[in-house]
């Protein structure tokens, strides 16, 4: 896989943090990409964010299906938070039938040569399990038959790998320094959210990946928030979404 891949997750409708990214990973001559979920829900612009997903993806790029994406599709699918659904129901208003159709079309998982991409576990893609520590990211690892695997869903960035089928270990990677990921094991990255950082950080998330050179980078950017914040807050979504964003949690 010769080319820089640029790992986004968790967009969650905020068209300032994605297109930031964006440019950010071209400026660095990222040449593929790769959304990991979570396109919509939460944030104010669910249309412009899948409009730009979409046109990404008819010039190749890779895109799955989060557990956002699939809530605005269907009514029966719960297990969110009052404020989540609440930001569902209004998301769903806000889509047109080319939108929900690019959202229905995305697989749980692809894979390109010996990466799988998946927006929760790779052990069971339809549950959207979250991997947030070692023994979760092996069992993804094992279920995946993959190298590396590329997921969301925690919206912090981390770095796991294994030697074994059983065991994991994590690492945690700094912002805009190049790690090692050697094919003699087995990885599993989360490049941390676009749209919606919960890890103390206001400014958006993701990572290139350089596989040919067994090199993975993951990155900080910032946006203009105050931006976003003030969409989330003329739409009426509920304040603690402004307050996430605001204050990076």
């Amino acid at each position: 896989m010769r080319m820089k891949l640029a790992l986004l997750a968790d967009v969650h409708a905020n068209l300032e943090a994605l297109t930031a990214c964006l440019d950010d990973a071209q400026a660095r001559g990222a040449e593929a990409f790769a959304f990991l979920g979570d396109l919509v829900g939460y944030g104010a612009d669910p249309g412009a964010v899948v409009d730009l997903a979409a046109a990404y993806a008819e010039r190749g790029a890779i895109a799955v299906r989060g557990n956002h994406d699939e809530a605005v599709l269907d009514e029966r699918r719960g297990g969110m938070n009052v404020d989540a659904e609440e930001a569902i129901r209004w998301t769903r208003t806000r889509l047109g039938d080319r939108h929900r159709q690019f959202l229905a079309s995305l697989p749980l998982v692809a894979r390109l040569g010996d990466a799988l991409f998946v927006h929760g576990s790779a052990a069971r893609p339809e549950e959207y399990e979250y991997v947030y520590d070692a023994a979760r990211a092996a069992e993804s690892l094992a279920a995946a038959g993959a190298t590396y695997v590329f997921s969301g869903h925690v919206h912090e960035p981390a770095l796991y790998y294994a030697g074994g089928s059983a065991w994991a270990g994590a690492f945690r990677p700094a912002p805009g320094v190049p790690v090692r990921v050697p094919s003699h094991r087995r990885w599993l990255a989360i490049p941390g959210a676009v749209g919606q950082p919960r890890d103390g950080y206001r400014a958006a998330c993701y990572a290139i990946a350089e596989l040919d050179r067994a090199l993975l980078t993951f990155f900080r950017v910032p946006y203009d928030w105050t931006a976003a914040v003030a969409k989330v807050r003329a739409a009426g979504l509920p304040p603690s979404l402004a307050r996430r964003l605001e204050n990076g949690e």
